[in-house]
């Protein structure tokens, strides 16, 4: 199998590069940003090449640049693959609410390809019997749902303020052209909007009531948790409201008891 050195020699041939060449358009670069980090020289270069020594971010970005290369395929020309970076995420359980930086055109989701044509929608279903196949898709492709506009949060595992709607280690999408707090319109607690809200501290999701320059974030009545008051607008900003959730079907931490 090729390495990733000698795919980036092949590509610089290919161009009819020098290694002079190289290092010259890198020195541009790197005055541009005024950052010698960004400097690929003869030497360094004809390691990464031949040596299988891996650049550095800098040196890389570069090199993307120069040769015209997307930065992402040559990662994974190393072995990283930024696709896997949302399932990667998983390696740590967060406690805290969060908003969450991967974007629609990262990663890919296993989707149903092929239902069975008999199949009673309007009847509650086990789906994983009447799935005929499953694949793969890029995130990407979600875009034509117009995701574009979204934004996603995460409830972390010990945040109990919105529960039980909205349960700990929750996935949330938020949209972010609603930041607007409503006063009214909802005749129940499941057509209340919810907030995604980011303070000094982090990050809360919860109902909104505004007062006299106040914002009073309240919980489920359920819940364990206790109201917050911010100085709005100046400790606590609308990220957004709170259009989806996605819960995780399966053992929770405890609940704790009301203080």
């Amino acid at each position: 199998m090729e390495e990733a050195g000698q795919k980036l020699k092949r590509v610089r041939e290919r161009l009819r590069l020098k290694f002079r060449d190289v290092e010259e358009a890198s020195a541009r670069i790197a005055a541009r940003y005024h950052n010698d980090e960004f400097l690929v020289a003869l030497s360094r270069l004809a390691d990464i090449e031949n040596k299988g020594t891996m650049p550095s971010v800098y040196r890389l970005y570069s090199l993307c640049a120069i040769y015209r290369l997307d930065m992402a395929e040559v990662l994974s020309w190393y072995g990283i693959s930024l696709s896997a970076l949302p399932g990667d995420a998983d390696v740590i359980q967060q406690t805290r609410t969060h908003a969450i930086g991967f974007h629609s055109d990262e990663g890919e989701v296993q989707v149903p390809l092929a239902l069975d044509p008999g199949i009673d929608l309007s009847r509650t279903t086990y789906l994983s019997r009447v799935i005929q196949r499953w694949g793969t898709l890029p995130l990407m492709l979600l875009k034509n749902l117009d995701l574009r506009n979204f934004r996603y949060g995460f409830i972390g595992t010990e945040d109990w303020f919105m529960f039980p709607l909205i349960p700990p280690g929750s996935l949330v999408v938020i949209d972010d052209t609603r930041r607007r707090i409503a006063t009214s319109g909802w005749t129940s607690e499941f057509d209340r909007p919810i907030y995604f809200l980011e303070h000094r501290e982090g990050y809360l999701c919860g109902w909104c009531n505004l007062r006299e320059g106040q914002l009073i974030v309240q919980p489920h009545p359920a819940s364990p948790c206790e109201a917050e008051i911010y100085t709005y607008p100046a400790d606590i900003e609308v990220v957004g409201q709170v259009t989806s959730v996605a819960l995780t079907l399966g053992l929770s931490p405890p609940r704790p008891n009301r203080s």
